[in-house]
């Protein structure tokens, strides 16, 4: 395992933010990416830490003591998946207000179209070593 875990914030209510964080575990073949919910005690420090917003929504990521957020957070999380995922790194040639308003654009409709959920991590889960 890579002693340089970078911990990713999702939303835990959402069912495609719940199918993300499933494709990214299945794609960290170098073991480097940790979880945890936005609503969660480390959510809650990461957010103070790094002075966020308490009430964001979107995904956030943690990397060398330096936070990501919405397409750069998502841009930088795919540079580390297994597979020609870290192709889409060609992504970040586009200005940031452009690829944002594109994932505020999803973000904004997620729920209706796919719905809410309770994330809730069984105690037998093959990957529960993975939340934080």
């Amino acid at each position: 395992m890579n002693n340089e875990n970078h911990i990713i914030l999702f939303d835990g209510a959402c069912n495609f933010c719940n199918f993300w964080v499933r494709f990214i575990i299945k794609r960290d073949k170098n073991e480097v990416f940790k979880f945890a919910l936005l609503s969660s005690i480390t959510g809650q420090n990461v957010k103070h830490k790094f002075q966020l917003d308490q009430s964001i929504d979107s995904i956030v990521l943690l990397k060398n003591n330096q936070v990501f957020v919405k397409s750069a957070a998502a841009l930088e999380i795919a540079k580390n998946l297994s597979g020609l995922w870290s192709l889409l790194v060609v992504f970040k040639i586009f200005p940031t207000f452009i690829s944002d308003a594109i994932y505020d654009f999803v973000a904004k409709n997620r729920y209706r179209w796919f719905g809410k959920s309770v994330c809730e991590l069984p105690q037998n889960w093959e990957f529960k070593n993975k939340f934080l």
